[in-house]
């Protein structure tokens, strides 16, 4: 039996309704998962406009957590954190993009918006981890929440970015 093509319609129509609302809050576990597609307050960007921006100069802020310490090494032994790779420049705001964040995670990115806007709530700043990753979201959420007016949400992240060619490299936590 061949479907009608008002089924196809339907069916189609209910996959683009399908988006990922955005939420009244921030969005916790899972964090890595499909995002919406806009973020109020906050322009949104895909790959081609972050490398346009990178190239004018435009802060970029990576919030992806640290990595932690695996469970279960034996006491006494040493461990180092991988590398982390992201956008050449980013300044790297670890631990910013939780639904609730500790006072000196809310305090590392207020000062970190801060600095890196000089002060200018107006100026634009890219905010960005991995694709489908609801850290970045909320951290641009938080900073239009702070009154900043210059948010540029990256949802594709260093993923988009190294598609659209760009290179990643090791980058240092910024901040106390």
């Amino acid at each position: 039996m061949k479907p009608s093509w008002a089924a196809l319609a339907i069916l189609m129509a209910g996959a683009v309704q399908a988006q990922v609302p955005e939420p009244q809050g921030f969005h916790g576990e899972p964090y890595r998962s499909e995002t919406p597609a806009t973020l109020a307050g906050a322009q949104v960007i895909d790959a081609a406009e972050a490398m346009r921006l990178h190239g004018q100069g435009v802060p970029f802020i990576d919030v992806l957590p640290r990595q932690a310490r695996p469970e279960g090494l034996p006491e006494g032994t040493l461990w180092n954190a991988p590398p982390h790779l992201s956008i050449p420049g980013a300044i790297w705001l670890y631990d910013t993009g939780y639904d609730r964040l500790a006072p000196a995670e809310q305090a590392r990115l207020a000062e970190g918006l801060a600095r890196l806007s000089g002060g200018d709530k107006a100026a634009p700043l890219v905010i960005l981890c991995k694709r489908d990753c609801w850290m970045s979201w909320n951290a641009a959420k938080r900073a239009v929440a702070l009154g900043y007016r210059g948010v540029i949400w990256f949802p594709d992240g260093v993923e988009g970015w190294q598609e659209q060619g760009g290179r990643l490299e090791p980058i240092g936590p910024a901040g106390p």
